[in-house]
């Protein structure tokens, strides 16, 4: 008789891998994105790239500039966020912070995008965080 129909995990993620080796980051809140009908099928098919994307204020908006839909096409998108938030990240740009995206969720039917505040690390920091990983690298190498 009346079969359900299951509903499609295919919650995809995008991580931006590069915001955690570049940055020491910090609060981080979910924020929504105005999209067309294209952008939202390049994001759902994993044509997506948030390398080198970063945060913009204007005009007391939340914008994501360089997002890489596609093929070598980058654009400037609206985040949604509350009032409160983007306060709260107005003064982390006041204090010298950076914003940048963490991760994309774009497989239910909304599409969501994590961003941070951000204080970018020094090269010593940077090479502290490789040498970190290479040694629990061989730890587990040990393990097993």
């Amino acid at each position: 008789m009346g079969q359900k129909k299951s509903k499609k995990q295919n919650n995809s993620i995008t991580v931006n891998r590069r915001a955690s080796f570049d940055y020491k980051l910090g609060e981080e809140i979910q924020t929504g994105m105005v999209l067309t009908g294209p952008e939202v099928r390049l994001i759902r098919d994993h044509h997506v790239q948030l390398k080198g994307s970063f945060v913009t204020l204007k005009d007391n908006e939340l914008w994501l500039n360089n997002l890489t839909l596609g093929p070598d096409t980058a654009r400037n998108i609206k985040l949604l966020a509350t009032k409160k938030q983007i306060r709260s990240f107005e003064k982390a740009k006041q204090d010298g912070m950076t914003i940048v995206p963490t991760k994309l969720f774009g497989g239910s039917r909304y599409i969501k995008l994590n961003i941070a505040v951000a204080e970018g690390k020094k090269k010593y920091d940077k090479r502290l965080s490789i040498k970190k990983k290479d040694l629990d690298r061989e730890k587990k190498r040990r393990m097993f």
